[in-house]
């Protein structure tokens, strides 16, 4: 039983190493990506200087998320007449691009100026046609995490879903392939790796953070 225990404890030593050394050399290759995207990142826009999208800090739940962008959907679902599952493809060619920019302002003190580029939410709701009781929107994304937001809010603001930030593509650890450009609130309303976009009339539901103590309003 001796040998046994310690033969045990040597492997699972190995598996912790081994780990630890997938988790550095993960972390180094997400910092080299974001790294080379910074090189050719746009920092100037009609006149106003951007923020660096090596410039945010990692406070996911959950880490940065790799999604197979062949295999994605994007789901359009809850209180509505149409349910849509659409293609990253079918999202970013058949709706407008826009382009904006917007500070991102965390709560943990720090704050990005972006130029963000993407598709509004309000069009996507439209061609799913919400029914007359909703009047929220809850976000889900693939980590799990979610927040919720006024359908009012959605559909009276060019709210957008982001798919590019300072003229590149947005990189998995910025949210790829879609990330909540939520202006007026603060960053925990910004939901990363978007997966699901669902009517609700639960005007109460919280989110993530919210559930926690963070205030659902979240107006700056």
């Amino acid at each position: 039983m001796g040998r046994r225990a310690i033969a045990l404890g040597l492997l699972l030593v190995a598996a912790v190493a081994i780990a630890g050394v997938f988790l550095v050399r993960s972390a180094r290759q997400s910092s080299t990506n974001v790294e080379n995207l910074a090189a050719v990142e746009i920092r100037e826009y009609q006149g106003t200087d951007l923020s660096s999208i090596a410039a945010f800090h990692e406070s996911s739940i959950k880490g940065p998320q790799q999604i197979d962008l062949e295999s994605y959907r994007l789901k359009v679902d809850g209180l509505v007449e149409n349910s849509l599952e659409d293609t990253l493809a079918e999202v970013t060619d058949n709706h407008q691009s826009y382009k904006k920019v917007v500070t991102l302002n965390c709560v943990e003190g720090w704050r990005v100026t972006i130029l963000w580029e993407g598709v509004l939410v309000k069009e996507l709701i439209e061609e799913a046609k919400a029914s007359p009781e909703a009047n929220t929107v809850i976000f889900h994304a693939y980590d799990g995490y979610t927040t919720s937001l006024p359908l009012d809010y959605i559909m009276g603001q060019d709210i957008m879903l982001a798919y590019k930030m300072n003229g590149v593509v947005l990189p998995p650890e910025r949210g790829a392939p879609f990330q909540l450009v939520a202006e007026s609130k603060w960053g925990y309303k910004w939901i990363k790796w978007v997966t699901e976009i669902e009517l609700s009339d639960d005007v109460t539901y919280m989110g993530y953070w919210e559930s926690r103590g963070y205030s659902n309003d979240a107006d700056l």
